[in-house]
C-alpha cells in the first residue's frame, strides 16, 4: 500500500465473505487507473488477499490518477470454497450439500468496481461477498 501525500491518492481493500461469516482469502484482485474520465485504463499490477482477506500490496497509484478500478476474480475464490466444503461434506456424506452446489456455476465470476480519487486522500473500498450478491462502500 502506497503512502498517499498531496500528489497521489492511495487505494486499499479487503473482502469479507459474509455466507461464510469470515475473510476472504486467496481472491485474486487487479488494480488499474486512469488519468481523466475519458482516457484509457492501464492496468498497474495484482495481488491476492490474504488470511484476513485484505490486499495490502496493491501498487501505488500514479500522480494524476483520477479514477480506479479493482477488479475481482471471485470465481476462482468460489470454486475453491465450494471445493473444500464439498469434499468436506462428503467425508460426512452429505448429498443434499453435494449435489445442490457441485453442478451450480458461480453467479458473479468477477466483480469490477470502478471510483473516482482526489489526489492526497486515502481510498478503502471494501468488498462483502456472497455467492449471489455482492455491496462496496468506501471505508476508513
Amino acid at each position: 500500500m502506497s503512502t498517499s501525500t498531496s500528489t497521489t491518492a492511495s487505494v486499499s481493500t479487503h473482502i469479507l465473505d459474509t455466507s461464510a461469516g469470515r475473510p476472504a482469502r486467496g481472491v485474486p484482485v487487479h488494480l488499474a487507473a486512469r488519468a481523466g474520465a475519458e482516457a484509457d485504463w492501464r492496468t498497474l499490477g495484482a495481488s491476492a488477499t490474504d488470511a484476513d482477506g485484505r490486499c495490502k500490496d496493491l501498487p501505488a497509484l500514479p500522480e494524476g490518477t483520477t479514477h480506479v478500478r479493482l477488479g475481482f476474480d471471485t470465481e476462482t475464490y468460489f470454486t475453491e470454497a465450494y471445493s473444500a466444503k464439498n469434499q468436506a461434506a462428503a467425508q460426512q456424506d452429505a448429498p443434499a450439500l453435494r449435489d445442490s452446489e457441485n453442478d451450480r456455476p458461480v453467479f458473479f465470476p468477477e466483480v469490477t468496481i470502478a471510483f473516482a480519487v482526489v489526489p492526497g486522500e486515502h481510498f478503502h473500498v471494501p468488498l462483502l461477498l456472497n455467492p449471489f450478491g455482492y455491496s462496496v462502500y468506501r471505508g476508513s
